[in-house]
């Protein structure tokens, strides 16, 4: 079992100084939220609360997370570094393997492209791109992403991007590993598809086992039962050492800490956050060592 640190909406100043710490005891990897831009007024329905609204206010820290990946890349070693998620359809694909692929450069690839639709109609709007069809959008995002990934005069023509040949060098020569988010059949369907993970948005403890077993069917269906897929779910509760040897034993890969901001509050010092750290490293990790 792999736990992750959530990194999302903390003091930026303290992201460096977090990462070490959560390397030092023990966490495989930190996770960052994304935003292209937070509107101030918000009137898209957020699917993940049952009200719709969204739990987050529109003055929350969303650093840039590649930039603040790269920094955490170079304090740490081991320690990877997930978006969580990346709202790819809001980004041309040349912006995105730039980015992306730099930091696998810098850090020795360990970056995980997580991505998901959106939500936030607002945010579309603000990056002048059709909220409608943003699933088919990012869908073509992904292939064309991986393409320039591979280096060389690149090349890409379809319905919602066509540029090229271009070159961005330098390029890993690889494809980082595209991680898919979201909710529901859609959701799952895309990551048995075009997918090399899954990050959860928050499942309870009792429905991980089911959501297992559908992403190994979906992907049995989609020819791709035989290629390496990991999981990373996020809890709706905490759940105990033994709940999470059994969820592992199905097939749960990792979990996640949560937010500082829904732990110790919107603001704390990095001490408390260090010890809180080192609480969950004391009460999880070094159970399963």
């Amino acid at each position: 079992m792999k736990f992750w640190q959530n990194l999302s909406w903390i003091e930026t100043d303290q992201q460096i100084e977090c990462a070490r710490f959560a390397e030092e005891v023990g966490f495989d990897g930190v996770m960052h939220g994304d935003h292209f831009c937070f509107p101030d007024v918000i009137r898209s329905r957020y699917p993940m609360s049952p009200d719709g609204a969204a739990p987050m206010p529109t003055d929350w820290a969303y650093p840039d997370l590649w930039v603040t990946m790269a920094a955490q890349a170079a304090v740490t070693s081991r320690l990877r570094f997930a978006a969580a998620i990346y709202t790819m359809a809001t980004r041309h694909p040349i912006v995105t393997a730039k980015a992306t692929g730099t930091l696998a450069l810098l850090s020795g690839n360990r970056a995980i492209v997580g991505v998901a639709p959106g939500w936030m109609k607002e945010e579309f709007d603000a990056a002048g791109i059709p909220f409608e069809r943003r699933g088919a959008r990012l869908d073509e995002a992904i292939r064309a992403t991986r393409k320039l990934w591979g280096g060389g005069a690149i090349e890409h023509h379809g319905e919602f991007y066509d540029f090229g040949p271009v070159r961005l060098e330098p390029m890993p020569g690889y494809a980082l590993p595209i991680y898919i988010g979201g909710s529901g059949e859609v959701a799952w369907k895309r990551a048995a598809r075009l997918g090399d993970g899954w990050i959860g948005g928050g499942d309870a403890p009792e429905d991980v086992p089911e959501l297992l077993a559908t992403l190994k069917r979906l992907r049995a269906e989609a020819g791709r039962a035989d290629q390496p897929f990991e999981t990373i779910l996020p809890l709706t509760r905490p759940a105990s050492v033994d709940e999470l040897k059994r969820l592992h034993a199905a097939g749960m890969d990792a979990t996640v800490a949560y937010p500082f901001m829904l732990t110790i509050g919107p603001r704390s010092t990095i001490d408390e956050k260090k010890r809180a750290m080192d609480a969950f490293a004391r009460d999880y990790i070094r159970a399963f060592a």
